[in-house]
């Protein structure tokens, strides 16, 4: 999996700096962070309804969707799917990092 996110990483950065006619992926630099941010957006929510609604194919699909556009995102701020590794390695690393959450009624 790990090389399929860097080649896939890659055909972004190439699209990012060799603009093909037709490309989606240059479009979306041509229109900003905001258009991406807001892609990343619907694809998560997406990916949340996918999930809730208990579709395991077609989850795998949003997730491939909001894990295409948050590439592009990280393109856009400089951010390699190594920096992102790195960090889960330090973070799978620790023990006992369970951050305390406030107790909530789930009834309200």
């Amino acid at each position: 999996m790990n090389d399929c996110l860097h080649e896939v990483y890659e055909t972004i950065l190439d699209r990012r700096d060799h603009p093909a006619e037709n490309s989606y992926t240059r479009y979306l630099f041509d229109q900003g962070i905001d258009k991406i941010l807001k892609k990343v957006g619907e694809e998560c929510t997406e990916t949340v309804i996918a999930a809730k609604n208990g579709s395991r194919e077609e989850t795998i699909g949003e997730l491939g969707d909001l894990t295409y556009h948050l590439l592009v995102l990280m393109a856009l701020q400089g951010i390699t799917p190594d920096d992102v590794a790195a960090l889960l390695q330090e973070r799978h690393g620790r023990a006992g990092n369970l951050k305390q959450f406030k107790q909530t009624d789930k009834n309200t």
